[in-house]
């Protein structure tokens, strides 16, 4: 079993296994059962394999429709700081791994987007809150297909990997019990795994706008996330969002370490 963190398969960008960290309880969380991840359009043949080669058997994609693939007509930019307009291809995944769409802004709701920007708290943990009280539901889909996945690893991912990716990762880990502090640290090492990606995309990186946004308001990205978690009740929010107590336990046990192989 790897037991480091880093992902460097070719072709992958801000990815890293949520296995290794610290529990409450002073266990670990499991290597091998849920990676997070950027946008996959740059991963070769070689990186497929390297990922399967580590277990992946599932990619759940949180992206809206039209950025995993073109649209006539896209839906107008509210939703999401590192969004990237789709390939002509869209999104493929190799034989053996399946794929599935689970979008997670519900970029439909135009007045809670527009407030989100208009507050500059896109791209920051600073939204966090706003959208787990707002769109419990949109999560707890995320949570269930997780918890429904066939065996094997779980790899989901956004555009940057940041933002709605960090917010499946701070479910995922609370829900595990980690270290509030481990979580904002697994969060905040974004900001530096992204450059490579907006280099390669050809996009300023966005880190600095962040920051001052973030500094405005008197706090860092790992402070905006540990006060989400402060006396947030993950699995009471998503029991009451429709996540059954045994796709809960799925969801732990698997994380934990103690799925079945």
């Amino acid at each position: 079993m790897n037991t480091s963190r880093a992902v460097s398969w070719e072709g992958f960008f801000n990815t890293r296994d949520l296995g290794g960290l610290p529990t409450r309880s002073g266990a670990t969380t499991g290597y091998g059962a849920f990676f997070r991840a950027a946008d996959l359009r740059f991963v070769t043949e070689a990186g497929w394999a390297q990922a399967r080669e580590s277990g992946v058997r599932t990619v759940i994609d949180l992206r809206n429709a039209d950025e995993i693939r073109p649209a006539e007509t896209p839906f107008p930019a509210q939703a999401g700081s590192a969004q990237f307009a789709a390939t002509p291809e869209g999104a493929t995944t190799p034989a053996g791994i399946d794929r599935l769409e689970v979008p997670l802004d519900d970029i439909e709701d135009i007045e809670f987007w527009q407030h989100v920007n208009r507050e500059g708290l896109n791209g920051t943990p600073l939204y966090y809150p706003g959208f787990l009280q707002r769109k419990a539901r949109r999560c707890a889909a995320v949570i269930k297909a997780i918890a429904h996945a066939d065996p094997g690893g779980v790899l989901f991912h956004c555009g940057g990997g940041r933002d709605r990716t960090g917010l499946i990762a701070l479910l995922l880990l609370a829900l595990a019990d980690v270290e509030p502090r481990a979580i904002a640290a697994d969060y905040a090492m974004s900001a530096e795994a992204l450059k490579a990606l907006y280099a390669a995309m050809g996009t300023a990186d966005q880190q600095p706008f962040i920051q001052g946004a973030l500094a405005d308001r008197g706090t860092t990205a790992e402070g905006a996330v540990i006060a989400t978690l402060d006396g947030f009740d993950v699995e009471q929010h998503l029991l009451d969002a429709g996540v059954t107590v045994s796709e809960l336990h799925c969801v732990r046990s698997r994380l934990l370490g103690l799925r079945p192989h």
